[in-house]
């Protein structure tokens, strides 16, 4: 099949995203050319040169391609189902990047899944955790599959008010979708971060607004928040939570669920990140999410260069 031919069998299906398949042909994909991809921004910053890299419910694979042209050693890309599995193929011979692929099915329990991957320096588990009904059980399973020291990038729409709750997606009343269950507010957000041993150490935050019709609801303060992530060990967590940590310790959850020797023996990634708004160097205990959420630089509300957004274009390296 020639390069018309390859185009052609996919540009009229449903896209996620826009994708450039040749020069002056784009897909149609979900949002605007101003709807910021906070993921890609903040994976931007991570040092990908040489890492293993896995990719959460990839579509038809930019966050993957992304990694590649970073210069990842090896990618894994996964979605529950092949659904945008000619797509991806498509992708990758025209981008010409190679990637793997996994279906994963429920994304529940992937380090059992996934255990013949060892670890991985790199994780981005961007737009999940409000797509499933238990996101701990999620997180559980995925974070053994992270390096000591390594970095992952969680995404997700978020509340922003004080107090650690879920709020419900009762009646479609946050959004539509029918696969959409929970908003965390940002501080539970945090907990569960914290909760799996690692801390925060950069994010932007997109405020929903009527620009974003999937997600605005009046009246409601809620957002898309990207967080980078770092892997530590127990005694570097310094939060003071001594709760959480005999909960890591004893509970039949945590023990049952987060495969501990998995866990325990990842080998140490040195993997670095360059964030430009980290102007201090982070301390072990991360930044405190809703300290600085209000921060103008930390707010991206709309996007005027396509590299930071939900289009993939030829030329981008990133």
């Amino acid at each position: 099949m020639n390069s018309n031919e390859l185009i052609a069998s996919v540009l009229n299906d449903w896209w996620y995203y826009s994708v450039e398949l040749a020069p002056g042909i784009v897909t149609k994909g979900m949002d605007t050319p101003q709807t910021p991809m906070l993921p890609r921004m903040m994976v931007r910053n991570c040092n990908l040169q040489d890492m293993d890299c896995l990719d959460i419910g990839s579509m038809e694979g930019l966050v993957p391609t992304a990694m590649v042209r970073k210069g990842a050693k090896s990618v894994l890309a996964t979605d529950a189902i092949p659904h945008c599995q000619k797509k991806m193929d498509v992708v990758r011979k025209i981008y010409d990047v190679n990637f793997d692929f996994r279906e994963i099915g429920l994304l529940y329990d992937l380090s059992f899944k996934l255990k013949d991957k060892g670890g991985f320096d790199f994780i981005n588990l961007s737009g999940v955790l409000y797509h499933v009904f238990s996101p701990m059980h999620v997180l559980a399973g995925i974070r053994p599959l992270l390096k000591k020291n390594g970095l992952m990038v969680i995404s997700t729409n978020v509340i922003n008010k004080d107090g650690y709750t879920l709020e419900y997606n009762a009646e479609g009343g946050l959004q539509k979708e029918n696969n959409t269950f929970w908003y965390h507010s940002v501080p539970m957000l945090e907990q569960l971060i914290r909760f799996f041993k690692m801390v925060p150490i950069d994010f932007l935050f997109c405020p929903h607004t009527p620009v974003n019709p999937y997600n605005y609801v009046p009246g409601l303060s809620s957002g898309y928040m990207s967080v980078v992530c770092r892997a530590v060990e127990d005694a570097d967590i310094a939060d003071g939570d001594a709760w959480a940590a005999a909960a890591r310790m004893s509970s039949w959850e945590f023990l049952s669920l987060c495969n501990g020797p998995m866990l325990n023996s990842q080998p140490r990634s040195s993997i670095t990140y360059d964030g430009s708004l980290n102007e201090v160097p982070t301390s072990l205990s991360g930044i405190r999410l809703m300290d600085s959420i209000n921060d103008p630089k930390r707010i991206v509300a709309s996007v005027n260069d396509p590299i930071n957004s939900q289009m993939l274009r030829l030329a981008d390296m990133s």
